[in-house]
């Protein structure tokens, strides 16, 4: 949408609708009420009617990009359109219940949590599941715990773990956490592990590799149970960063590529919303014989109902309570509603969206073939200018400059939700983006309600207070 210069700016200022932010200034006589330093002689109210202010937070809105918008295509991240029947469900009254109530009087809640335990162990091929970890990156770490308790019981104190250089730097920051020295793997020229390096890498001190597959530029480890045979014959772990779990869906697990303990990204994967800040999900699965060092509680069946239960060697607790319910409740809602077939249906359109939009960008793609995701790259141009151009064109951008192994990389996952038409207007965001001349792209986006900002700037000193905008530093 193109927006009124003039309806925003007042004093050089620019802000969106600033200038119906009227106010009024009224006098005050305070005079023998209270004492002179607790009065004023004049206060400024708003001066706006109830008109005026609907329209004012409705036109705000209006300037709001939403998945309800349009498509995120943010590669990595997933961003899926989150149903709203979801929220419907975690929004019952029933889904109202307090964590510290007896197990036997929330039988439902409990009963709830298996059947999600027991979903997402057959979806990923795991034999016990703990929903406890409260996002992504928590149920890395906790996954890393587990291995190293696992270790640890066997006497075996080992110091590495290996990552691949594309990975998530969360993956670096949660092995580095848990006390492991990061050993980096390359890729090699088709953008996958690069076997001689890999050999090179494990060795008695390597405790586990951790791996997304596919792999961040939506490449399948074809070489995955070779893989898992180098790091189990060194007695190392493999670990699976759930992150693109969304292109295997109902059509690969990672337990039966050889995969010992994996996290779910129940917004990347499941639709729980994502971003904001939180509040997330990221239960962690395990094989059979990690399952007893998994964080307490868990819940198990019995022949008198549900209960919470710990595991015999716990990690102990990583979240208050069961984690965070209603996300897990958001997630249970929609694997119920998609069924076996609706996720293997999901993870087809997945695949499908992803590489017809890369047949329509004019950008090049090196790598491939590739499954839900493609990197782009914008040659000698800037991907982050490319990005903000696409603006203009009403459309948000994807992931730039990232990973590092294609050059100005624009990492783009359009998820299974979109149809033809939707994909079609990004591609022409792209290659009309792509297309215009150094002076557009490099002032862009000049179309939006908010233009380009200095980012370094803003980085090293940030404003997080309204009061901080008549700062003159």
């Amino acid at each position: 949408m193109d927006f009124d210069q003039a309806r925003y700016s007042r004093d050089d200022v620019y802000e969106p609708l600033l200038s119906e932010k009227d106010s009024t200034t009224v006098e005050v006589d305070s005079e023998g009420v209270l004492p002179d330093d607790l009065t004023r002689d004049e206060l400024t109210l708003p001066g706006l009617s109830e008109p005026q202010l609907a329209r004012h937070y409705t036109r705000l809105s209006q300037m709001n990009y939403s998945v309800e918008t349009g498509p995120y295509p943010l590669g990595s991240c997933t961003m899926k359109y989150n149903p709203s029947f979801t929220e419907d469900v975690a929004a019952d009254p029933n889904a109202a219940v307090h964590p510290d109530r007896s197990g036997r009087s929330i039988q439902g809640s409990l009963g709830l949590l298996h059947g999600l335990q027991n979903y997402l162990a057959d979806i990923g091929g795991m034999d016990a599941v703990t929903l406890q970890p409260p996002a992504g990156a928590a149920g890395e770490f906790t996954g890393i715990l587990v291995a190293k308790a696992y270790h640890e019981s066997r006497g075996d104190d080992r110091s590495e773990i290996i990552i691949p250089a594309s990975a998530h730097g969360t993956n670096f920051a949660s092995a580095a956490m848990a006390g492991y020295d990061v050993v980096e793997l390359p890729s090699d020229e088709d953008g996958r592990v690069d076997m001689e390096a890999l050999e090179a890498a494990i060795s008695e001190e390597t405790a586990a590799l951790m791996l997304t597959n596919p792999n961040t530029i939506g490449l399948f480890e074809r070489d995955i149970v070779e893989i898992a045979e180098m790091v189990h014959d060194a007695g190392g772990l493999l670990y699976y960063d759930g992150a693109n779990l969304n292109a295997l869906l109902g059509r690969a697990r990672p337990g039966d590529m050889g995969f010992d303990i994996m996290h779910y990204n129940v917004h990347k994967t499941f639709a729980t919303p994502h971003g904001g800040g939180g509040p997330g999900a990221g239960p962690v699965g395990v094989v059979d014989e990690l399952a007893e060092f998994l964080p307490s509680p868990m819940v198990r069946e019995t022949d008198a109902g549900y209960e919470l239960y710990d595991p015999e060697s716990s990690i102990g607790k990583v979240h208050g309570f069961a984690g965070n319910w209603l996300v897990l409740v958001k997630a249970y809602a929609y694997i119920a509603r998609l069924g076996d077939e609706g996720l293997a249906d999901a993870s087809a359109k997945a695949v499908l969206n992803a590489n017809y939009l890369a047949s329509q960008v004019d950008l090049e793609v090196p790598y491939g073939p590739f499954h839900h995701e493609f990197a782009a790259t914008a040659g000698d141009r800037d991907a982050a200018d490319v990005a903000k151009r696409m603006l203009d064109y009403g459309v948000h951008p994807p992931t730039t400059k990232w990973p590092e192994m294609v050059s100005e990389a624009m990492l783009t996952e359009p998820t299974e939700v979109e149809d033809k038409a939707s994909l079609d207007d990004l591609a022409r965001a792209f290659n009309e983006a792509y297309a215009d001349s150094d002076e557009e792209i490099e002032s862009a986006p000049s179309k939006t309600s908010a233009r380009r900002i200095d980012q370094v700037s803003a980085a090293r000193n940030p404003r997080l207070s309204w009061q901080a905008l008549g700062d003159d530093e």
